[in-house]
């Protein structure tokens, strides 16, 4: 099969033979989307209208800052902090009557039901606070990303034998991208297809836990002094890849080798 824009990177991926491909191909679209919005695009009016509406969630707010553009930041937050202002000022409004509501209510209409709940009033009142931070715009392009890449990866597990190969013997996914490659497989594979695919993901995950148990074992038992001369094996890096692969890339060597 021809590679084209679209398949690249996902072979690419593939080819690290690492502990998840798509944790690879999420890690190297993160980084590359915290550089973009610190880049050129900061002063690109359609990039800044976006970010002051959405913002950044806690983690790109640190790996924002970690690049050291401390004016490209700063550019960036004074606008969003500007609109996200005015939007904390409606919500206090609604936040301050939602409060003298739940207080003006008599006993009587509470104990009859007649009055709204005051754990509600202050819930609705909590939530308005959250909706202005609780988007970011790095995840969505992030999400956006990934979607093609699960449609492109499909594509190629249905018409690219090599790639099929390729997948099937790799060293399986972390238990997230598991369940999302079987959560997406229903629309993406016929029907006929689904119980070969369900047998895959398994198999590769049980093995893959097979072998990380083992690893992590072995780990343990080198810091009993009995075991003090024995090699090492595989189990250097036992804990970053056991995690990694319970929850999905956080710790350790990056998925994605330096170029």
């Amino acid at each position: 099969m021809r590679y084209h824009i679209d398949t690249i990177p996902v072979w690419d991926a593939m080819k690290l033979d690492g502990e998840c491909f798509l944790c690879a191909l999420k890690r190297k679209t993160e980084i590359g989307e915290v550089e973009h919005y610190l880049g050129a695009s900061v002063m690109e009016p359609d990039t800044r209208i976006q970010v002051n509406t959405k913002g950044f969630c806690c983690n790109h707010q640190r790996m924002l800052y970690a690049l050291d553009n401390r004016l490209g930041h700063a550019l960036l937050l004074e606008s969003h902090v500007a609109e996200t202002r005015e939007r904390l000022e409606k919500a206090c409004k609604s936040i301050k009557a939602a409060a003298k509501g739940a207080s003006g209510a008599s006993l009587l209409d509470k104990l009859t039901g007649k009055a709204p709940s005051v754990n509600k009033l202050m819930e609705d009142a909590a939530a308005a606070l959250e909706q202005l931070t609780d988007t970011c715009i790095i995840c969505d392009s992030i999400n956006e990303n990934m979607g093609r890449y699960l449609h492109t990866f499909f594509h190629l597990y249905q018409n690219d034998s090599e790639f099929r190969k390729k997948f099937e013997s790799c060293k399986g996914m972390c238990i997230p991208h598991a369940a999302e490659l079987l959560r997406v497989a229903a629309a993406e594979l016929p029907a006929r297809a689904l119980p070969e695919f369900a047998a895959t993901i398994c198999n590769l995950e049980t093995e893959a836990f097979d072998r990380m148990q083992e690893d992590v074992s072995w780990f343990c038992r080198k810091f009993d002094y009995r075991y003090y001369d024995e090699p090492w094996k595989n189990s250097r890096d036992a804990v970053e890849r056991t995690v990694n692969k319970l929850r999905g890339w956080c710790v350790g060597t990056e998925p994605n080798p330096k170029e």
